[in-house]
């Protein structure tokens, strides 16, 4: 929460450039005095130290160390020296010689020596046996007379031999300027385009005048030609580009490129299978993120793993988890449900959409003419429950469901109905950590309005979803959601607190009037009943503009309701009124691609890109799909088909945002089992999982450090320590799930829709 890119860079860089480019020569820096004492290690140890586990040996010229097994995470075994002196605004160079047996990735960090250690340079150097020399720079945001440099060693399974030489850091180093690679000037959908869809792709060019263009095959014969169009500048990239349109030509086929201005795209395709396969690697992802299982090898390779919070040692586990102090005096079997991002927390509210949006991709197959639902079937997406005569999107959706029903608070108790706001560890942990790993105990937090409401909405849905396939389970999900929003109106204002986001995030949420709508909304559907009915048609959110130009998301829920009233049969009396709003929305978001050079749907106030700006993309194009859908005009799945092309490749950065797809794709987004960035024995993402994407609030040290100034879509970058905008997220890849299986449904892109 690396992958290289580029365009736009901080004003430092571009001085520099400039007076290269006139000529002259660029700003001379003046190194400035060592600040390590006994950085070569020629006068024994001192003043380094090592924690109690590790013993110092400068006997060979190096400080060297043992590195016991069996720690867990990275500064578990340290070592450091103290009282580093750090000047605000100064620029400095770290560097030196490391060396590690067997090969490992070690932290190497300039922060502060006390909580909350803040990290001023934050490395992550992959050590060979041989050993390297590395380098970095960092600019010091601050005046501190004792800042700390330290080697963070632990977090090993195996002991291992860690040694390092020759450590300095001087000032008056040049700033580092973090200039990403975005390869060719031509940007495509990296992955493809469907035969009888648009295609269009972009050009990045100071040319203000049409250009010609040549459509290349995978033999590099000129198939198609033509001239783009020049767009002027996209605000939110802050780059001068033209539009390239050959939607005229469908001939399948691999490897196409396109040329213009001097430039040849990334290879693509055009054809379908590729949507095919992401319809299934999308939901595929879930497997791997379960808690409470183990992940099998023949069914993900690569990704088996112990199951984690089963409480087996150093794990606590979540089949006995207490509540916070002071919040209850019971204890629940949380066990099981999806591990909800990078870190190991399990969030009602996050769950809720999730689980929604995965359902809900099962409801639409069934419903809309271009479904397909056998594509969902049973031994559709090789999960150990395969094989039990239900769909295995319903199977995965149940994992999750199974474990929000476990979060209800006993009959019995106090706020009894209600729903836990989430389960998290105690205290934040690092990466890399292994879920079994995982040492911090659990607790239960506080219960919540909106935690109720979403378990109100997805037990409904859950009722009338899984009624064909297990009627006791239907029934006792549709018992679990009237309890719920009888609880939740009985405490209508219980919400999450901002300030509770130790161990996990605090998803707080003060107006749930949205969550009411969507739970009245997902009732109604499965019980028809008068009291939501009236609820519903009562509601300012019935009738209201709910169709933001930056998209749903787990704290503004109304579209849920409102897209599945639309398409849900039903006989609410304005039902047509509904299924115009769709429409509405829909012509909105289309005005928004209209206006974007980059075919974004997605207009944030004040040009502001969200955390997840992704997701909220993706939930942009399930209003148009649905829209789509229900009135089979062609217009709204071009929409969708042009907002896909960003998300795999046709965007500032050059890259596809979902690992696996795309010649560059993110690979590294910020996990703690995921972890192939800092252990090489732990793999990258899964196939088919969706990176948060561009976020102009950039929380995180690392996208501070480098993404300073950023254009919004280049406020990205692919490395793991890049939480706030390299996470992956349940509900994240529940709207690529759901918009990948719309997408897919269209087969060569001419299939005709319509929602009964």
């Amino acid at each position: 929460m690396s992958l290289p890119n580029r365009w736009r860079v901080p004003l430092a860089a571009v001085a520099s450039t400039a007076l290269v480019a006139a000529g002259l020569a660029a700003p001379a820096y003046a190194e400035g005095p060592e600040q390590i004492i006994n950085g070569t290690f020629d006068s024994g140890s001192a003043p380094w130290w090592g924690t109690a586990n590790l013993t110092l040996d400068a006997g060979s010229g190096q400080l060297c160390a043992d590195v016991p097994g069996g720690t867990v995470n990275p500064w578990d075994a340290i070592i450091g020296q103290d009282n580093i002196k750090l000047t605000a605004g100064e620029s400095y160079k770290f560097s030196f010689f490391g060396s590690a047996n067997p090969g490992k990735v070690v932290k190497a960090l300039v922060q502060l020596p006390v909580d909350p250690y803040t990290q001023y340079l934050a490395a992550n150097p992959s050590l060979s046996v041989s050993g390297d020399t590395y380098s970095y720079t960092f600019t010091s945001p601050v005046d501190l007379p004792n800042a700390q440099v330290a080697f963070q060693i632990g977090g090993s399974a195996a002991p291992w031999r860690f040694c390092v030489d020759n450590v300095s850091l001087t000032g008056g180093a040049p700033p580092d300027v973090y200039m990403p690679d975005t390869g060719p000037r031509v940007r495509v959908n990296q992955v493809g385009y469907l035969p009888k869809g648009p295609k269009v792709g972009t050009v990045v060019t100071e040319a203000t005048d049409p250009l010609p263009w040549e459509l290349h095959n995978a033999a590099g014969a000129v198939v198609a030609r033509g001239a783009s169009t020049p767009r002027g500048l996209d605000a939110s990239s802050g780059q001068n580009v033209q539009s390239i349109d050959f939607g005229a030509y469908a001939t399948a086929g691999t490897g196409y490129t396109l040329v213009a201005d001097g430039e040849t795209s990334r290879p693509f395709d055009i054809g379908s299978d590729f949507y095919e396969k992401l319809r299934a690697d999308s939901l595929k992802f879930y497997y791997p993120q379960r808690s409470g299982i183990a992940i099998r090898d023949d069914l993900r390779p690569g990704y088996a793993r112990p199951a984690g919070h089963v409480g087996v040692a150093p794990n606590k586990g979540d089949t006995d988890v207490p509540c916070q102090p002071g919040v209850c005096d019971y204890s629940l079997n949380v066990a099981g449900g999806w591990y909800d991002a990078g870190d190991h927390g399990k969030y009602v509210v996050n769950g809720g959409i999730a689980v929604h949006q995965v359902m809900s991709e099962y409801e639409r197959s069934v419903l809309a003419r271009t479904g397909e639902p056998w594509k969902l079937w049973d031994n559709t997406l090789a999960l150990p429950e395969s094989g039990n005569r239900v769909p295995d999107i319903l199977d995965e959706a149940r994992w999750e469901q199974e474990f929000l029903l476990k979060m209800q608070v006993p009959a019995g108790q106090p706020l009894a109905g209600m729903a836990h706001h989430k389960i998290h560890d105690a205290a934040w942990t690092g990466l890399p950590l292994l879920p079994d790993q995982d040492p911090q105990p659990r607790e239960l937090h506080a219960p919540s309005t909106a935690a109720t409401l979403n378990l109100a909405a997805t037990a409904a849905q859950a009722a009338r979803v899984f009624l064909p396939y297990d009627p006791a389970f239907a029934a006792r999900n549709l018992k679990a959601a009237k309890a719920a929003w009888a609880a939740a109106k009985a405490h209508p204002a219980v919400y999450a607190l901002a300030s509770d986001g130790t161990g996990g995030g605090a998803y707080e949420d003060n107006n749930v009037s949205d969550e009411f709508y969507w739970a009245a909304a997902e009732l109604y559907l499965s019980t028809g009943g008068k009291e939501f009915k009236d609820y519903l048609l009562a509601s300012p959110l019935h009738t209201a503009d709910i169709w933001a130009p930056d998209g749903f998301s787990w704290q503004s829920v109304a579209a849920l309701g409102r897209l599945d009233l639309a398409r849900i049969p039903n006989a609410l009396p304005d039902r047509a009124r509904v299924r115009a709003s769709v429409a509405q929305g829909a012509d909105r978001y289309l005005g928004i691609i209209a206006a974007s050079p980059y075919g974004v749907p997605y207009a944030p106030a004040g040009n502001q890109w969200a955390w997840g700006s992704n997701s909220s993309i993706l939930n942009n194009m399930e209003v148009l799909a649905t829209a789509y859908d229900l009135t089979g005009a062609a217009k709204y799945r071009t929409g969708v088909l042009e907002s896909m092309d960003y998300l795999l490749g046709r965007n500032a950065l050059n890259q596809s945002y979902v690992t696996g797809y795309g010649e560059v794709n993110s690979h590294n987004e910020h996990s703690r089992w995921y972890a192939h960035e800092l252990n090489a024995d732990l793999p990258n993402p899964p196939v088919g999982t969706l990176a948060g994407g561009a976020n102009s609030g950039i929380q995180d040290p690392l996208a501070q450090a480098k993404l300073a100034g950023c254009a919004p879509q280049f406020c990205y970058i692919d490395d793991i320590e890049s939480y706030s905008t390299n996470e992956e997220a349940i509900n994240w890849n529940s709207a690529l799930a759901w918009v990948a299986g719309f997408v897919a449904d269209q087969d060569n892109g001419d299939a005709h829709g319509r929602l009964p």
